[in-house]
C-alpha cells in the first residue's frame, strides 16, 4: 500500500522529536532554585508527623537545620517558617508574635549560623499566636481591627530582623502594612531586609490542612473580610499596586493552581518577582489521589510546578519543593 505523504510546510512535531530537542525549545524553565521550601516549627525537640499534611513535620531546632541542610543539597536555598504554638500560650492580642526570645527568632539564628546562604523568609501574621485564630485583633463586636494589628506585625517584623532574617513576609491581608513595616525596618537600619507581601491572599477553602499543621483555625467566624474574594480579578491589581507604592520587593498570589489566571493577571503588570504559593490543600490532593494509585506524584507535582511557573510565577512556594528537585535532577 502506498504511504501517504501530505505536503506540510509546517510540521510541529519536528519541535518535539528527542528530549534534547524538546528542552532546547522549552518555554518554561522550572529548577530548584525557583523552589521555597516551607517548614514548620514547635517548641519540642522531637520532631512531629503532621496528620493533615503526609510527608511533612513540625520540628524541633535541631530537626529543623537538618530539614534546611536536606533542602540545600538538592538546590532548594529558600525556606519560610511558621510556628506551631501550644494553645496555653495564644492570647487575644497575640503577644507571643513580637516576642525577640520567640521560637522564630531562635530558628532563624540557628539556620543562619548552620547555612548562612540559605534565604531565610518568616510568615507575618497573627493567626499562630492568636486565641482567636484570625490574622489581626479582634474587636469585641467581631470586627478586625486594622491599624491595631499593623502596629503588632511591624514589631513581629522587626523581631525577625534582629535575629537575621533575609526577607519577611506578611500574610495578613491588612491594609497598610508593608509600607508601615518598610518604614520600621529603615528606621531600624534594616535596609537590606526585604518584603515579600502577600499581595493576593484568597479565603480560600484549600487552607485547611495548614490549619491543621498549626491549629490555627478561626476560633469563631471566617476570613472574607480581611482575604479576598475568590471571584475576583481586578481586586488583586488593586493590591498589587497598594504594595509596590508601600515598598514590596516581591509579591504573592495564593493559592497558586486555582488561581492561575491571577497569576497571570499578576505577572503581566508587576514590577517586581511574582511568588505562587501552592496551599497545603492543594498538596494534600496530590499526595491522597497518588497514595490511592489514581495518580503518578513525580509526574503531577512536576506538571502543577510547570503550570504556575508557566503562567508567570517567578518563584514557588510548595512542599513538595525537596521531592521536586531531586525529580529535577533526574531529567
Amino acid at each position: 500500500m502506498e504511504q501517504p505523504h501530505l505536503e506540510l510546510m509546517s510540521r510541529p512535531r519536528r519541535n518535539r522529536r528527542t528530549p534534547a530537542i524538546r528542552s532546547l525549545v522549552r518555554e518554561t524553565d522550572l529548577s530548584p532554585s525557583r523552589l521555597v521550601l516551607p517548614l514548620f516549627v514547635h517548641r519540642g525537640d522531637d520532631d512531629e508527623a503532621i496528620e493533615s499534611m503526609p510527608g511533612c513535620h513540625r520540628y524541633g531546632l535541631e530537626g529543623l537545620v537538618d530539614a534546611v541542610e536536606r533542602a540545600s543539597d538538592v538546590g532548594v536555598q529558600a525556606v519560610v517558617l511558621f510556628e506551631a504554638l501550644p494553645d496555653e500560650l495564644k492570647t487575644p492580642t497575640a503577644d507571643a508574635a513580637a516576642d525577640p526570645d520567640g521560637l522564630i527568632p531562635r530558628s532563624i539564628a540557628a539556620i543562619k549560623t548552620a547555612h548562612p546562604d540559605v534565604v531565610v523568609m518568616t510568615d507575618v501574621a497573627l493567626d499562630p499566636y492568636s486565641s482567636d485564630g484570625h490574622d489581626g485583633i479582634v474587636a469585641p463586636d467581631g470586627r478586625i481591627l486594622n491599624d491595631e494589628t499593623v502596629a503588632i506585625l511591624v514589631e513581629q517584623s522587626l523581631a525577625h530582623a534582629r535575629a537575621g532574617v533575609d526577607i519577611v513576609a506578611p500574610s495578613d491581608m491588612m491594609d497598610g502594612r508593608v509600607g508601615a513595616i518598610r518604614v520600621a525596618l529603615d528606621d531600624e537600619g534594616f535596609t537590606d531586609v526585604g518584603i515579600l507581601a502577600y499581595t493576593a491572599k484568597y479565603a480560600s477553602g484549600f487552607y485547611g490542612p495548614f490549619r491543621g499543621a498549626l491549629d490555627s483555625a478561626p476560633a469563631h467566624g471566617d476570613k472574607k473580610t480581611y482575604q479576598m474574594d475568590p471571584a475576583n480579578v481586578r481586586e488583586a491589581i488593586r493590591e498589587l499596586q497598594a504594595d509596590i507604592d508601600e515598598g514590596a520587593d516581591m509579591v504573592m498570589v495564593k493559592p497558586a493552581g486555582p488561581y492561575l489566571d491571577v497569576v497571570r493577571a499578576v505577572a503581566e503588570v508587576s514590577p517586581v518577582p511574582v511568588a505562587a504559593y501552592q496551599v497545603s490543600g492543594e498538596y494534600l490532593m496530590i499526595k491522597a489521589a497518588s497514595a490511592a494509585g489514581w495518580l503518578d506524584e513525580r509526574s503531577i507535582v512536576l506538571e502543577t510546578l510547570t503550570g504556575i511557573r508557566r503562567a508567570g510565577a517567578d518563584l514557588i512556594l510548595t512542599y513538595h519543593a525537596v521531592q521536586a528537585a531531586g525529580w529535577l535532577d533526574e531529567r
